[in-house]
């Protein structure tokens, strides 16, 4: 669990930390020695002018009340006749600030205050790990937790990911558990070619570690009273890799894109493209969006959390954070959608969950903010009905409206980039020629294009050209119940085996049935027979259900899921080029035979969403852009290897299963 950091201010009105006893900034102008040492230092200025690449990335040690992050943020919008479009801050910070403290901090900087309200805006709850926070053109990485194991965490291969590092923290002597050589050695094995570093202190031992590390380092004048701080440049890329061969993602200029699908997958990831001013073509079969998994009414947004801390209960905690704070922002910009924050409450319904729930809280890996326990009195306040179940509740979960959802985000990328979008075609048939891709439809082609990106649920190993995808189908069914007059005062979602939501537009919906390997999408008496039944054996005593009306409508819909229950999405790979490229992975080899070749480069899948999709998608959308437009990942190394889309082949040949 993460420990926020406790502090005080002095008589200028300086934050100070206690466990440290040091100032976060200087008592006479934090701000301008922010701006002097660090991005004046590295040059930044004049090297975004000349950048090659369409993102700057600056790395930072200590976030303390992102002072550097919004100095930094509001000198790359004033830079002009930049060539970097974008700036990318990673920042990490083992003791953060608590929020109304991080404001009271601020307030020293009212030139800052459009920035600052941002930052407070998507200000992050404690939670190990990185958390991406989107400010327009600008992108902040805020990794929670030590720097060294941060570090550990970060996804980057042989060329590195970072241009600037801003080497700051409390000085050397308050701080001596981060000022090591291994995190210089890290600095140096992050850092792209010619990456520059500056740091307030000259202490001998941090020139000589940096030194050790690879760095060219000298001397300057300091700021203000301060005699000398050090400045410096990496003199060689290390070509160290973080990240194992095999689960290296491959960077591709994004030209001429397609995007097939019209659901939750492909709306966000036409958004996130949007972010990078990357158009797209949209192919829908459908008449209009979200016809398929997407089309419920409503849907529960909450994360799938387990006792352990393992990569896929990693990947549900921060992937709902992420959701949650670009859904907040979608609302914000006046993409409305109906919702309702209401929180989420997992009921106990039966020993087997009691249990399950008991052991989670037991192990106390998560922080009460995400989720703690409730007895049947707290429940039932809660929900503002009677219910006979303690549980656990998700304070920040509720539902939404996925069609609505879907609409929104595709209305949001297109205000900001022209894309095309198609109705009523479908795709039958890919073909690749002078290594582009033509889209066959039922009476014309479309094409070129230099990517193209499947997002089409169920569907998604339909248009494979090559070996097929071990997509499972299951079908759910969820019938949508009228509110009465005493249903109408429920206030969260319930989640039973099950779910049962608060009313919108005069109904509940309750659901859902589990239906493996089928694709009918037809509705079915039964099923809603069977919602009644199961939501009637756990709330059938409840007062609060007696006077429920009648099932007035139903949706049916296929999740795509796969045997690990993880999303995936990236290039569409295949047995053969892993076992040529990686011909001894099952006798422990992880390194490259030779170059790993696509046969089909250029064709991406997003699929595998299952029932959780309004959870998981956005940071997958993202990360997936991320990937091919070089940027750093939002999710941890261990995490992006969980989702990758090789990963069954790589078991697979580790395990001996594929020769």
């Amino acid at each position: 669990m993460i420990t926020h950091a406790t502090i005080h201010f002095n008589d200028t009105g300086t934050p100070v930390a206690d466990a440290f006893d040091d100032v976060y900034f200087s008592n006479e102008d934090g701000l301008a020695e922010s701006d002097f040492v660090f991005y004046q230092h590295n040059q930044i200025d004049e090297r975004l002018k000349s950048h090659p690449r369409k993102h700057f990335v600056i790395a930072e040690t200590g976030f303390g009340t992102g002072l550097n992050f919004l100095n930094a943020w509001q000198r790359f919008n004033q830079c002009s006749e930049k060539k970097a479009e974008r700036l990318h801050f990673i920042s990490f910070e083992k003791f953060p600030i608590r929020k109304e403290d991080l404001t009271k901090a601020l307030n020293n900087w009212p030139q800052l205050s459009k920035y600052a309200e941002q930052l407070l805006a998507q200000y992050p709850d404690a939670l190990p790990g990185c958390h991406r926070l989107h400010f327009g053109n600008v992108t902040l990485d805020l990794w929670i937790g030590d720097v060294k194991d941060s570090l550990a965490q970060l996804n980057y291969g042989s060329a590195g990911l970072v241009d600037a590092w801003f080497l700051d923290g409390f000085a050397p002597s308050k701080n001596p558990d981060m000022w090591q050589q291994s995190l210089f050695d890290a600095m140096a094995h992050l850092g792209r070619e010619q990456a520059t570093f500056a740091t307030f202190t000259a202490a001998g031992f941090v020139r000589r570690g940096l030194k050790d590390a690879g760095f060219e380092v000298k001397k300057v004048k300091g700021y203000g009273r301060k005699r000398e701080m050090i400045v410096g440049q990496l003199t060689a890329t290390t070509l160290k890799a973080n990240c194992p061969a095999p689960y290296q993602r491959q960077a591709r200029a994004l030209n001429k894109v397609a995007i097939i699908g019209g659901g939750i997958a492909s709306s966000l990831l036409l958004h996130r493209l949007s972010a990078r001013n990357i158009a797209a073509t949209l192919f829908c079969a459908d008449g209009d969006l979200a016809q398929g998994a997407s089309h419920n009414n409503q849907g529960a947004l909450y994360p799938h959390l387990q006792a352990d801390v393992s990569p896929s209960s990693e990947f549900f905690a921060h992937s709902f954070a992420y959701a949650r704070r670009l859904y907040d922002q979608l609302l914000s910009e006046g993409f409305a959608f109906d919702h309702q924050w209401c929180g989420v409450l997992l009921q106990g319904v039966k020993e087997e969950m009691r249990k399950r729930h008991a052991n989670l809280v037991a192990k106390d890996n998560w922080p009460s903010w995400l989720i703690h326990k409730v007895d049947a009195e707290q429940a039932s306040e809660l929900a503002a009905v009677d219910i006979p179940y303690g549980g656990l509740f998700i304070p920040q979960g509720g539902w939404l409206s996925p069609p609505q959802l879907v609409q929104a985000l595709t209305n949001a990328a297109c205000k900001k980039v022209a894309h095309e979008l198609n109705f009523n075609t479908p795709i039958r048939s890919l073909s690749q020629q002078d290594g582009q891709w033509y889209l066959n439809g039922e009476q014309q082609t479309y094409g070129p294009f230099d990517d193209v990106f499947i997002c089409m649920g169920e569907h998604s190993d339909s248009l494979l050209p090559g070996q097929g995808l071990a997509l499972q189908s299951v079908r759910g069914q969820v019938s949508h119940l009228e509110t009465s007059s005493a249903s109408s005062k429920l206030n969260t979602v319930l989640c039973h085996k099950g779910y049962f939501t608060p009313s919108s537009q005069g109904a509940h919906c309750m659901g859902a049935t589990f239906t493996k390997d089928t694709k009918e999408r037809d509705i079915r008496a039964e099923d809603n027979d069977t919602n009644w039944q199961q939501f009637a054996d756990f709330y059938g005593e409840c007062n609060w259900t007696e006077e429920l009306g009648t099932v007035k409508g139903a949706k049916a819909a296929i999740r795509a899921t796969l045997s690990d229950h993880l999303p995936l999405f990236g290039q569409y790979a295949q047995d053969h080029e892993y076992m040529k490229a990686f011909p001894q992975l099952g006798v422990g080899v992880w390194q490259q035979a030779e170059p790993l070749e696509h046969e089909f480069s250029g064709l991406h899948l997003f699929t595998g969403l299952g029932a959780r999709g309004l959870c998981t998608a956005p940071i997958c959308a993202e990360a997936l852009v991320a990937s091919l437009c070089d940027e750093p990942l939002p999710v941890s190394l261990r995490v992006d290897q969980a989702l990758h889309p090789a990963r069954f082949i790589i078991r697979g040949l580790k395990r001996g299963q594929i020769t």
